[in-house]
């Protein structure tokens, strides 16, 4: 029987203590001097888990270099590993990238993990044949403005059960049909979101024309603006390549590409399966934006008012106040990835992150089910956000992975007082300025709310306002 602590001791040894052993000298800039090993890990058990979420806060703080693999001198940002077609990529472009070489270079404010301010923006294109033709220009690339990773661990796993939710009503449906010989209709609706509906006919057939807010695969994706990122793992690795030249072996490595070193970087296997859930350990136990608790009494009277106001008007029918969550148990690599993400069936067993251990699990609440409530103030959808009136938000021409170029995902709202500027693209500087901007299907809650008087308004602004990530 292994021992208590036992654990903790291996993950040291086999892990840790190799950096102490190689490492030139304290000043050595090089982030790397050794690697992490998923299935060390994930064999470690439970008390490496603080070591393992340390070293991810590392990690998100390091500033990456050559000598890390940084750069990807001759591969593009693609999501897909593609080489460049001519020339080598520059140290940083703030187009096709690198434009980075630390995590924690645009997600800072107030607290590393946050968001950033608006000279952090990125541009996201898809980075193919045409890279090194990308520019600023809206044609060739969409602006967007860094988004909080405050809590993500409980988003990701409010997104998990959803997923499990809609697949299982569809599974249950096209069952129902087959068995009865007859068309089965199905409401889509996990944790009080309605997702549309499908129609699942006899010979297995199913008639998707009426999903609303998610992919035809039922599956939620709960990061980036556009929600088109499963997981903290797959978004992890994603920004690795774009933003700092980092490529993870799980997507780049040789199993897909041929190649140690796809990148031409001159380190091969420059980012490991370990180091990556080291990352999303991080992440995942971010603690969740809280309310400001020391508000002057005027603006704690105007919160009051503002929060019922908010519910009034609509803005809660997208930006659903809480989501109900059975589990706090998060598993890395996630059930939901596809090729090219460590999926569960690629690894003998699982880290797995006991949230309701963290102190951040104690603050919050439960419902008479007994499942947590979830603050985040989101529905996890994506809605059509512009139309002929109001189009403010509609100033991409791309479409990002099959997402239509104006619909994007309901913002969480949890944080909200702590990350301006706001919108998609980070060009509104207030927050009355943003909701004035919303269209499409937010529209009759936009104009619920300038039809208010100034101190109605006002109240909304200061609920919004106390919903902070609270710096320790």
């Amino acid at each position: 029987m292994k021992r208590p602590g036992a654990g903790l001791a291996l993950f040291l040894v086999l892990v840790m203590a190799p950096i102490a052993e190689v490492k030139a000298g304290s000043w050595d800039e090089k982030v790397f001097s050794s690697h992490l090993d998923f299935d060390t890990i994930a064999t470690a058990g439970p008390s490496a888990i603080p070591v393992l979420i340390e070293r991810g806060r590392v990690l998100f703080k390091a500033k990456f270099t050559l000598e890390d693999g940084a750069g990807r001198p001759k591969a593009t940002q693609a999501i897909v590993p593609t080489k460049r077609k001519r020339g080598t990529n520059a140290a940083f472009s703030r187009t096709n990238g690198p434009d980075s070489n630390s995590c924690s270079g645009c997600h800072t404010d107030p607290i590393t993990g946050g968001s950033g301010d608006f000279v952090a923006n990125v541009f996201v294109s898809e980075g193919f044949e045409s890279a090194e033709f990308d520019t600023t220009d809206p044609t060739f690339s969409s602006e967007r403005h860094t988004t909080s990773l405050m809590g993500a661990g409980l988003v990701e796993l409010l997104a998990r059960e959803m997923t499990a939710d809609l697949q299982g009503e569809r599974n249950d449906a096209v069952k129902l049909a087959w068995a009865n010989g007859q068309t089965v209709s199905a409401d889509l609706v996990s944790k009080g979101v309605r997702f549309g509906s499908i129609e699942a006919h006899p010979d297995g057939i199913v008639d998707l024309d009426r999903i609303e807010g998610v992919d035809a695969d039922l599956i939620v994706r709960p990061f980036s603006r556009k929600g088109v990122f499963t997981s903290l793992r797959q978004f992890t690795i994603n920004a690795m390549n774009i933003h700092h030249g980092m490529e993870a072996m799980e997507r780049f490595g040789v199993r897909w590409t041929g190649s140690h070193d796809f990148s031409e970087s001159g380190v091969p296997d420059a980012v490991t399966p370990g180091d990556i859930s080291a990352l999303v350990a991080f992440q995942a136990s971010l603690p969740p934006p809280t309310v400001k608790q020391d508000l002057p009494d005027d603006w704690r009277v105007a919160a009051g008012e503002g929060a019922k106001q908010f519910t009034t008007l609509g803005c809660a029918s997208c930006h659903i106040t809480t989501l109900p969550l059975k589990s706090l148990t998060f598993t890395d690599p996630a059930p939901y990835d596809m090729a090219g993400t460590l999926r569960e069936s690629e690894s003998d067993q699982s880290i797995r992150i006991d949230l309701s251990k963290t102190p951040f699990a104690s603050q919050l609440q439960k419902n008479d089910k007994g499942e947590w409530l979830i603050p985040l103030f989101s529905d996890l959808k994506r809605h059509l956000m512009v139309d002929a009136q109001v189009n403010a938000l509609g100033n991409e021409l791309q479409a990002q992975r099959f997402v239509e170029r104006d619909v994007f995902l309901t913002p969480r709202l949890w944080g909200v007082g702590s990350t301006a500027p706001y919108g998609h693209r980070g060009d509104f500087r207030s927050l009355d300025e943003i909701i004035s901007a919303h269209g499409g299907d937010a529209r009759f809650a936009r104009d619920a709310y300038l039809a208010c008087d100034k101190t109605m308004r006002d109240d909304v602004i200061a609920f919004l306002r106390s919903l902070e990530i609270k710096a320790p």
